[in-house]
């Protein structure tokens, strides 16, 4: 009798199969609280209702920055109409170079809906030690000149304002818009 019940029993469905890292629960990555280009205060909670993803970078990044944000940029229009609920947020690591204008036509230059974030020096540390990002201002050849390494990936938050992924630079943009659609269908 008890393997016959069995069958009627309702189990919940399996996870979604992400190609990300599942970091769903973390106990990270949970808010910010930083100004974007204008001045307002912005936190997680002022974008739910879209999938938000946040990557920690700076403007003369010659590499990794501008290509996760053109990857994310192209993902936006693959997804069409969906793409409008998907919110790229750029926090800056390079405060000292990364004016707000300098900010707002670099991320303007991907999608004109992209949020760019820059707070104090301080500001900045707290915000990077909230998502567990490293960066570190790394000495140029010429006098005065820098770059910064920092963590190369994204964190992606449900429309409920919840962390569910981090999705490394190099895994590609089709694993990112597969996630995101993932996510869009939950």
């Amino acid at each position: 009798m008890a393997v016959a019940l069995t069958g009627c029993e309702r189990s919940a469905p399996p996870p979604p199969a992400f190609k990300s890292i599942d970091i769903t629960g973390a106990e990270y990555a949970r808010d910010f609280d930083l100004p974007d280009v204008d001045g307002k205060r912005r936190r997680l909670a002022d974008f739910k209702g879209s999938l938000a993803v946040v990557f920690f970078g700076y403007t003369q990044c010659p590499d990794v920055c501008p290509t996760t944000m053109m990857e994310l940029a192209q993902i936006k229009k693959e997804l069409g109409a969906d793409g409008a609920r998907v919110q790229g947020i750029f926090i800056s690591v390079d405060p000292e170079r990364d004016t707000p204008e300098v900010l707002k036509a670099y991320v303007g230059a991907f999608s004109p809906d992209f949020v760019a974030l820059r707070g104090s020096a301080e500001e900045t540390a707290a915000a990077a030690k909230a998502f567990k990002v490293f960066f570190a201002k790394v000495p140029g050849q010429a006098a005065g000149s820098y770059t910064m390494d920092h963590t190369a990936g994204s964190y992606v938050f449900d429309a409920t304002g919840r962390v569910r992924l981090f999705t490394r630079y190099g895994m590609g943009s089709d694993t990112l818009k597969s996630d995101l659609q993932l996510l869009l269908k939950g």
